[in-house]
């Protein structure tokens, strides 16, 4: 299994590797879970997630529209309304994401306490580092 991993992990041309690295990033993984409650019109994605720009959530919903993972839905209305839902591949892999969610909370404790005992050990070699040698 990990040779199958690596096979796939190394190759840049590799379809599980570009799904992965569409549905992984931080945006479309936000906009999924979101999308999961409800039914939402583009506004009300751009407002729930903070420090989304309006070109960033734009391709994040055309790419995720292509991936089979979302429904764009436009009524034929003025001013124009646009909807968007997920698809059943989408809510799919929406519990995907939920597992990876409990999983962080079930850990996040150890990551912290990692990343601690990682950036005191680092600043001390950096220190030693720093400091001249005795002569």
């Amino acid at each position: 299994m990990d040779d199958e991993v690596i096979q796939w992990d190394t190759r840049a041309d590799c379809d599980v590797r570009k799904i992965l690295d569409r549905v992984a990033d931080k945006w479309s993984l936000l906009v999924i879970a979101l999308l999961d409650r409800r039914t939402m019109r583009f506004s009300e994605l751009r407002r729930a997630i903070d420090g989304v720009s309006q070109r960033m959530l734009t391709v994040t919903l055309r790419q995720l529209e292509r991936d089979g993972l979302v429904i764009r839905t436009v009524y034929p209305v003025v001013p124009p309304r646009v909807e968007y839902e997920l698809t059943p591949l989408g809510f799919s892999l929406h519990e995907v994401i939920k597992s990876l969610v409990v999983w962080t909370e079930e850990h996040q404790r150890e990551i912290s306490d990692a990343r601690t005992a990682y950036d005191e050990r680092t600043a001390e070699e950096e220190r030693l580092l720093q400091t001249p040698m005795a002569r």
